[in-house]
């Protein structure tokens, strides 16, 4: 059964689609141990997002994907008062958030109405990945998961109890059935 599930798991990898874990695990690196600053530079501890589901996406200001962020803010609106959206803007992807904190944080508000959390830009993969990257992208860290985004728009959702329970390549839209059936 665990092959036939491993099987399956490459076969929605490879044909682009998403990935789930098998069954959430407590990961072997507490979720709630990670801080980050804000877009805004103020320190930001993850221990308050206890109880609340969490959904991470690196995000762009001059991406072809970057009309989603209307959706992660209906999903903000929506869902708020058990969801935490946290956007990490980086520039790995296509040089499409070359901007500063400032730039991208008036361009989201200005064009999108962004009133979810977004969080200082920094590199989500490679060698100069963040802390929060690492861990998501890190078996040894989250328990079973080492996709890190290809593009912008990647989306990571994190359960109540601080387990990573499923990534979402950037084409998935933030409101597709597949990511609030995780939410709700």
């Amino acid at each position: 059964m665990k092959r036939l599930i491993i099987a399956i798991t490459a076969l929605l990898c490879s044909a682009g689609s998403y990935i789930y874990g098998q069954t959430p695990v407590t990961p072997p690196a507490d979720f709630y141990s990670l801080s980050f600053k804000t877009i805004t530079g103020e320190e930001f501890k993850f221990d308050q997002l206890k109880g609340k589901k969490v959904l991470i996406v690196n995000t762009a200001s001059k991406c072809g994907y970057t009309p989603q962020f209307e959706q992660l803010e209906e999903l903000h609106k929506t869902y708020g008062d058990k969801l935490v959206i946290l956007g990490f803007p980086s520039n790995d992807f296509g040089a499409q958030d070359p901007g500063s904190n400032e730039d991208i944080k008036s361009f989201c508000e200005e064009n999108y109405g962004v009133t979810f959390k977004m969080m200082d830009k920094s590199s989500v993969k490679g060698a100069d990945k963040n802390k929060v990257y690492q861990w998501l992208s890190s078996p040894a860290k989250n328990g079973w998961n080492k996709t890190e985004p290809s593009w912008n728009f990647g989306k990571y959702i994190i359960d109540e109890k601080g387990r990573l329970v499923a990534f979402f390549p950037s084409k998935v839209k933030p409101t597709d059935k597949e990511i609030t059936d995780k939410i709700k």
